[in-house]
């Protein structure tokens, strides 16, 4: 009868550290975003002009009166299948926005947008690159298709940066990455 009960508990603990450990992976990979569309639909920003008309175009250097793409790059694909465009903003306050039109991508756990200063490498040799030099992160992903906007802190150069990735936090990897190419 001991050999029963031992062996009773002995399955009851496997069948807890199984479902434990199972929880556990599901949380961590969450494949249900695999199957999941968060779609985004956002316009530009509008920022506040310099307070006196004319001001700013009276200024050597001040911003424009209207938003003003400063740099602007193709999405390409890394890890997941990635498309649409990414443009850098200068809003006429002086501020930068960093600007995603026709994304779309695969949803996944812990998606970021970085601007980094690594160079977009094609296929798997990009996958990673990103981490291994300059980045600097403009929030979560708001969603795996659409349009958004990411505003750029003031307190980053923005011509310190070269490209911008889609980055899974919870990996490593990219998921999609531009080169930012200025216009």
């Amino acid at each position: 009868m001991t050999g029963t009960r031992r062996r009773g508990r002995l399955w009851a603990g496997a069948s807890i550290a199984v479902t434990v450990v199972l929880a556990a992976g599901l949380y961590w990979l969450q494949p249900w975003k695999l199957w999941q569309d968060e779609t985004v639909r956002e316009a530009l920003p509008v920022a506040v002009a310099p307070s006196e008309p004319g001001a700013a175009a009276a200024v050597p250097g001040a911003a424009p009166a209207a938003p003003v793409t400063v740099a602007r790059g193709t999405l390409i694909s890394h890890e997941h299948s990635t498309t649409g465009e990414v443009e850098l903003i200068r809003l006429p306050d002086g501020s930068h926005t960093l600007r995603l039109t026709n994304l779309d991508t695969s949803n996944g756990p812990d998606l970021r947008v970085w601007l980094t200063d690594a160079p977009v490498k094609e296929g798997v040799a990009g996958w990673r690159v990103f981490d291994d030099g300059r980045y600097t992160s403009l929030g979560k992903l708001k969603g795996n298709k659409g349009d958004q906007n990411y505003p750029v802190p003031a307190d980053v150069k923005v011509a310190d940066f070269t490209s911008v990735t889609i980055w899974c936090d919870r990996f490593d990897v990219s998921f999609g990455a531009a080169t930012l190419v200025g216009v």
